[in-house]
């Protein structure tokens, strides 16, 4: 059986019940520390695809960043772009599992793809 990938933030309880949840369903999914690993611009845009939705819907608009950015009328390209540089911007968790992704908002939402 595959393994799904979740990329996790450890100090956000949404990411470790998440984890749980999929740990509790029987996978031991590889754990990818997306702050330590930022994914590429590449991989973002393949998620965005994954999860069917434009790089708004990934971005945490609350982080300081997304301010100090000035990111509120970014291009979609801009976006993508800032989430690869400042990781902190991507919303979390994100669960990939058999060619499909979910965002774990909320956790028990990952469950569909598994």
């Amino acid at each position: 059986m595959r393994q799904p990938i979740i990329w996790h933030n450890p100090r956000c309880s949404k990411s470790r019940e998440t984890l749980e949840i999929l740990k509790e369903a029987g996978f031991q999914p590889a754990v990818v520390e997306y702050l330590r690993a930022a994914p590429s611009t590449e991989e973002i845009h393949k998620t965005l695809t994954l999860l069917g939705i434009a790089a708004s819907g990934l971005i945490r608009k609350g982080e300081s960043a997304y301010k100090d950015l000035a990111l509120a009328n970014a291009s979609e390209a801009d976006l993508i772009a800032a989430m690869a540089k400042h990781p902190v911007l991507i919303e979390r968790p994100v669960v990939f599992h058999n060619g499909k992704a979910a965002l774990g908002r909320p956790p028990k939402s990952v469950l569909n793809i598994l």
